[in-house]
């Protein structure tokens, strides 16, 4: 496996960080309007969760889980995929005591439990459950907590798409969700590698029917604004509103670090689901732009369960991709 530079080091660092932070800073105006331009933003805290401030949501509460688990695997040499009965387990255990449960993982964990101890066949079949008898099971929890998914297969294209999906019909059995999911990390790995910041890169790795679909979205996403996805609780519309932030805000020619937080910005002023579509956005705008571009006033005050701070989780996160 090749060894990383200090600046993919860095990249890699800022991936769960800035993603960190997104959830944190989008917090406290989740299920809000979209915000004006002029609304000041900061680690305030509150929100209907009456968040700390600084402190971090499921979002990347459950992403912790796959940290865990593939720090785990590569202790012992083994895959990411090798550990999913823990994730789910994992899950499993941290919904009973978690502030915010998103409707469908919470729904397809409590089915899983009601059925003796949760394995990772056990989650995935409530989820297939969920989604035959609904056909609704598209909503943007798997796509949240995917980054680590990413750095644990950073240089192994197949495999990652691999996980990625199947990490995804955990809770998601919606292919939708595993398409975001896939192609989410496609660009993370991508932008730690090259420091190029590409939702398309990952298009080949979906299944033929869906490639000309997926590129019809992130062209939408590409002339659109933020607040124009109404509906960003559904995966493809938290994608396109991620990846809407990132492709529309421009880079300042004088700092273009500064693009990570600008954007992170645009992603909570387009409002409604904001923790979630913030930090799916700020994965990949770590990725790409690194951890020492993220502000000091964040990094300072953003933690959140399981009793950790934002530099250690990013070390954690940079240590899966070393």
């Amino acid at each position: 496996m090749p060894v990383l530079t200090a600046v993919q080091q860095d990249r890699a660092a800022g991936v769960l960080m800035a993603m960190a932070c997104g959830d944190a800073l989008g917090a406290p105006h989740e299920f809000g309007p979209p915000l004006p331009r002029s609304t000041e933003l900061s680690m305030c805290g509150g929100g209907p969760f009456d968040w700390a401030p600084g402190e971090w949501t499921d979002d990347t509460q459950m992403a912790a889980v796959l940290v865990d688990a593939a720090e785990r695997a590569h202790a012992g040499g083994r895959r990411l995929l090798d550990e999913m009965d823990a994730v789910a387990r994992g899950w499993a255990e941290w919904s009973t005591t978690a502030a915010d449960v998103g409707a469908q993982t919470a729904a397809v964990l409590a089915a899983a439990a009601a059925a003796g101890p949760v394995t990772a066949a056990s989650a995935r079949a409530s989820a297939a459950d969920l989604h035959a008898r609904t056909s609704r099971t598209g909503g943007n929890g798997s796509l949240m907590r995917t980054a680590p998914v990413a750095l644990a297969y950073l240089h192994d294209r197949s495999a990652r798409a691999e996980a990625a999906r199947a990490i995804s019909e955990l809770t998601h059995a919606d292919g939708d969700a595993g398409d975001a999911c896939v192609l989410w990390c496609a660009a993370i790995a991508h932008a730690v590698i090259t420091g190029s910041a590409d939702a398309s890169v990952g298009l080949d790795d979906l299944p033929p029917r869906s490639r000309d679909l997926w590129r019809d979205r992130l062209a939408v996403a590409e002339s659109a604004r933020c607040a124009d996805f109404t509906q960003n609780g559904w995966v493809v519309e938290a994608l396109q509103s991620a990846w809407c932030a990132i492709s529309t805000t421009p880079v300042p020619s004088a700092e273009p670090s500064a693009h990570l937080r600008a954007a992170l910005e645009t992603a909570v002023r387009g409002g409604r689901d904001t923790d979630t579509v913030a930090a799916i956005a700020g994965a990949l705008l770590g990725a790409k732009w690194g951890a020492s571009a993220i502000p000091g006033e964040w990094a300072a005050v953003v933690h959140g369960w399981p009793g950790t701070d934002v530099a250690t989780l990013g070390a954690r996160g940079a240590g899966l991709a070393a």
